[in-house]
């Protein structure tokens, strides 16, 4: 079977050369560099979040991460004419913990123009969910507005995760690590801000909930094992559309639930976003 992450880490190679040549890391760091100065004036931490991912889930009763993607390599498109001036508020209002947009163009029909759009329509974190791989793509996720980062394990090698980590946090963003397998959980680091299972293997895309059942146990021991300030939030990616794998994901220890599919290809996500809360 064709390996799709690959595939997209090389496309993703070649977009972000073409980005710099369009802006170039020191105009992006310039910008970020006066949005953090004008949040010192504001009275507020340059390098704190705004609006911390992390604490927003740890003090949900649901936890729900909504996403907003109009499609996937492996099923296509999902909601082409999906927008984001309407979606996410819809989430928000529904009882959404935080956001994820997916910024990704050529495979999941996404673009940062998203989160830019969203930002100011909603109060609640937005994660920037694309194939990070270069700080450059971190100044970007906090010029537009987002608040946290998605780095793939699978992606990146420890040493690049855990300098795009220290990174992020330079810029005032969170990051939610996303592992498959107990292999990865040498990615772990002190300064993880929350750890998340994808249920989907990223080269087939296939979706299996067992995944992060099978890796709770053995997580939680890699994190017991590290010196941490506050030990990362636990999230569970994809494959969930039920409140009863939810309950059931929350007794084994995760406090996160990232959805996407199932409010995207319904008439109305909103709504269908509140009544899995109610279920819940």
């Amino acid at each position: 079977m064709k390996d799709i992450l690959s595939e997209i880490i090389a496309h993703k190679r070649i977009e972000i050369e073409q980005q710099k040549q369009a802006v170039s890391l020191s105009q992006l760091q310039e910008q970020a560099a006066a949005m953090m100065q004008e949040a010192v004036g504001s009275g507020t931490s340059g390098t704190t979040p705004v609006r911390s991912m992390k604490r927003a889930l740890a003090n949900s009763s649901s936890g729900i991460i909504a996403e907003f993607k109009r499609r996937s390599p492996s099923k296509g498109w999902i909601k082409e004419n999906a927008q984001a001036e309407l979606i996410p508020p819809a989430y928000e209002t529904a009882g959404a913990s935080a956001l994820s947009i997916l910024t990704d163009e050529k495979f999941f029909g996404g673009t940062l123009r998203d989160i830019r759009t969203a930002r100011p329509l909603v109060n609640i974190p937005i994660l920037r969910k694309d194939f990070i791989i270069d700080k450059y793509q971190l100044l970007q996720a906090r010029i537009v507005g987002a608040d946290a980062v998605l780095l793939i394990a699978a992606c990146l090698t420890p040493d690049e995760c855990h300098t795009l980590t220290i990174q992020a946090h330079e810029l005032g963003l969170e990051v939610l690590l996303e592992v498959h397998s107990t292999s990865e959980l040498s990615y772990i680091y002190k300064e993880t801000d929350m750890v998340g299972v994808n249920n989907r293997n990223l080269g087939s895309f296939v979706t299996n909930i067992e995944n992060s059942f099978r890796i709770a146990e053995e997580l939680k021991k890699a994190i017991a094992e590290i010196d941490f300030q506050t030990p990362p939030l636990l999230v569970s990616e994809s494959g969930i559309s039920h409140p009863e794998t939810i309950r059931e994901l929350r007794s084994a220890g995760f406090r996160g639930f990232l959805m996407g599919e199932t409010f995207m290809r319904t008439d109305d996500p909103g709504s269908t976003l509140e009544e899995l809360i109610h279920g819940i």
